[in-house]
């Protein structure tokens, strides 16, 4: 299995995304959607070519995305009934995934992905 990282776009993201569902839903469906994303991210490092995934070509390349929908936790205490973000990844060794941006499924990615080659670290 494939590790996973994320660049700093996407840290930034889940921060912004966590810290917004505790203020809107609380502290336990925080930690429910925390565990849905973790359980994403590790899903696409398995298997990042998999049916649930999409070639992302016209927005950059070699370019993946995954819409968390695609994945349960194992834990039914971690259920999310309707998640709303799309993980956008690319392999950058053979092992290793790298997870560019966590984005709102109705945010435009061509708006959020121009930094996304610049962001190398």
């Amino acid at each position: 299995m494939a590790r996973f990282r994320l660049s700093r776009l996407a840290q930034a993201d889940l921060e912004h995304v966590l810290a917004a569902s505790a203020e809107r839903w609380g502290s336990d469906r925080r930690r429910r959607y925390a565990a849905i994303l973790a359980a994403a991210m590790r899903k696409v490092s398995a298997d990042p070519k998999g049916p649930a995934t999409r070639t992302r070509a016209e927005l950059a390349s070699g370019l993946r995305s995954f819409h968390i929908q695609h994945v349960r936790a194992g834990d039914s205490g971690a259920k999310v009934i309707r998640p709303v973000h799309i993980l956008y990844f690319r392999a950058v060794a053979p092992d290793l995934i790298e997870i560019v941006r966590v984005l709102h499924e109705r945010m435009d990615p061509h708006r959020h992905l121009d930094e996304v080659s610049e962001d190398q670290d």
